[in-house]
């Protein structure tokens, strides 16, 4: 009887360590994936903000410069 228990307890030990092993095995390759696609994202987001940034840093120091050229009325 204790032959028996120790055999049936080894298998379900044994089945438990396969079955968790390749369920982290999978989970580890889904999560690269998904570190894969967002730093895809980030690089992507990134260079279209430098992009934009290019685009609208020299109409907002043309802004900045006309606000600075107009003479504001002075009240006395």
């Amino acid at each position: 009887m204790a032959l028996t228990n120790f055999i049936i307890t080894v298998v379900a030990v044994s089945a438990a360590v396969v079955l968790l092993r390749g369920d982290v095995k999978q989970s580890a390759a889904i999560f690269r994936r998904n570190v894969r696609h967002i730093r895809n994202w980030l690089e992507e987001e990134s260079a279209s903000a430098a992009k934009s940034a290019e685009r609208s840093t020299p109409k907002e120091l043309n802004s900045q410069a006309s606000k600075k050229d107009t003479p504001k009325d002075e009240k006395h």
